[in-house]
C-alpha cells in the first residue's frame, strides 16, 4: 500500500487499520481497490473516474438511491453501503483534485464476466427487477443525470445525422446500406420518448449499465444479492434497462463479430430474462410490460445507431482495436434488430406467457 493510499484512507472511519490495500476488480472506469483492515473487515475503495464532472450530483444519486432500498431489507449485502469520511461526507476530495470514496465490501459474494448457466442470466434480471421494483415509488426526477440524453433516441439520431451531413472521414459511401438502415428505422426512434411526454410511461430510476458483472450473487445459493456500481444511476425508463440487458444478454455473438450469419436474438435467453424480470418487477404497469420488446429493439438501434456514428466520425469515442471494429459493431446490432423484427410476435407472446 502506498503513502497516498494511506492518505487517502485515513479520511475515513474503517474498522481497524488498513494494511493491504491493491488493485481489484475488472472495472474499465474507475481505479478499485480492495482494503483490509486489521480487523478482518474489507472495503471498496475507489478513485472516481475524471470523466464524471459533476461528482457532487453522482454521488447525490448514490446516496440517495441506496439509502433509500436500505429501507426494504435487513441483509446488508442487499444493497451498496456507503462508508462516509470522517467529516460525514459521502466522498472525499483530495488536494490533488482526484475523488475517492469507500464502500463496505459484499462479503460471501461473486461476481461474473458472463453467464455461467442461464440461470446466472436469469439472476440478473432478479437483481434489476428487483431495483426497479424498490425504487418504484422513489422520486426519480428528483435524480442528477449524470449523463444527459443518455439513452435519448432521437437525440442519438440527431447527432447521427449532423455527423453523416459531414462525413469527416469519408466513410459515408461505403456504408450506403447500414445508413438506409438507419434513417429507414427513425420514426420509431421517438416512441419511448413520446411515450414518457405524454404520461403514457412512468419516470423511473434506471441503472443503464445492466451488464451481469454489475450484479453481486450469493457464491454458495448464486442468488441475486444486489447491483453495484451506480455512477450511470438516473431518471429514465425501466425499457432502458430491459432493453439493454436483452440487447447484450441475448445475443448468440460477440458485439464486434464479424460474421453476421453467428448472430441472433435468443428466444429461450429472451424468454429466461423476461420471465426473471417480470417476477421481481410486478409494479410494472400494462403499458410497460405491452413494451418491453421495443425497449430491447429500440436500445440494439441506439446502439447501433451510436457505433456507426462512431465510425463515420473517426472513432472518437468508443475505444478500437482494429480497423473497422465500430463498423462490426453497428452491423451485429443491426443484425439483431433485424432479428427481433423477424420474431416480434414471438417476443410479444413470451410477455405474456411471463407476466
Amino acid at each position: 500500500m502506498t503513502e497516498y493510499l494511506e492518505k487517502v484512507l485515513s479520511n475515513f472511519p474503517l474498522n481497524g487499520r488498513a494494511v493491504y490495500c491493491e488493485r481489484y476488480g475488472c472495472g474499465h472506469i474507475n481505479e478499485t481497490y480492495l482494503v483490509v483492515c486489521t480487523s478482518g473487515y474489507r472495503y471498496i475503495l475507489q478513485k472516481i473516474s475524471s470523466a464524471f464532472k459533476d461528482v457532487d450530483g453522482l454521488m447525490e444519486n448514490i446516496a440517495s438511491v441506496t439509502r433509500y432500498i436500505r429501507q426494504f431489507t435487513d441483509d446488508p449485502r442487499a444493497v451498496m453501503t456507503i462508508v462516509q469520511t470522517s467529516e460525514g461526507k459521502d466522498y472525499k476530495r483530495m488536494e490533488d483534485g482526484t475523488c475517492w470514496r469507500v464502500y463496505d465490501f459484499i462479503e460471501n459474494s461473486l461476481c461474473l464476466q458472463k453467464p455461467e448457466t442461464p440461470e446466472d442470466f436469469y439472476q440478473s434480471a432478479v437483481a434489476f427487477g428487483s431495483f426497479q421494483q424498490q425504487l418504484q415509488n422513489f422520486p426519480a426526477d428528483t435524480l442528477h443525470e449524470s449523463i444527459p440524453n443518455f439513452h435519448n433516441t432521437p437525440d442519438r439520431y440527431r447527432i447521427f445525422k449532423e455527423t453523416l451531413a459531414k462525413d469527416p472521414m469519408g466513410r459515408a459511401a461505403e456504408v450506403k446500406e447500414e445508413i438506409d438502415f438507419v434513417l429507414s428505422r427513425e420514426k420509431e426512434a421517438s416512441v419511448l420518448t413520446d411515450m414518457l411526454k405524454n404520461g403514457e410511461l412512468p419516470l423511473r430510476v434506471t441503472h443503464n449499465d445492466t451488464k451481469l458483472n454489475n450484479v453481486m450473487l450469493d457464491e454458495v445459493t448464486r442468488k441475486a444479492l444486489c447491483v453495484i456500481d451506480l455512477d450511470t444511476t438516473m431518471p429514465g425508463l425501466s425499457l432502458y434497462d430491459f432493453g439493454d440487458s436483452i440487447r447484450f444478454g441475448a445475443a448468440t455473438a460477440a458485439e464486434d463479430e464479424k460474421d453476421l450469419s453467428k448472430v441472433e436474438m435468443d428466444l429461450e435467453l429472451f424468454r429466461t430474462y423476461t420471465k426473471g424480470f417480470l417476477q421481481a418487477c410486478p409494479g410494472l404497469t400494462e403499458n410497460e410490460r405491452a413494451m418491453l420488446p421495443m425497449g430491447a429493439k429500440l436500445m440494439t438501434l441506439e446502439c447501433g445507431v451510436r457505433f456507426l456514428t462512431d465510425y463515420l466520425d473517426g472513432d472518437n469515442y468508443f475505444a478500437v482495436h482494429r480497423e473497422g471494429q465500430n463498423l462490426d459493431r453497428a452491423r451485429t446490432q443491426f443484425k439483431l434488430v433485424r432479428d427481433m423484427e423477424s420474431k416480434w410476435n414471438d417476443m410479444h407472446k413470451i410477455v405474456k406467457e411471463c407476466e
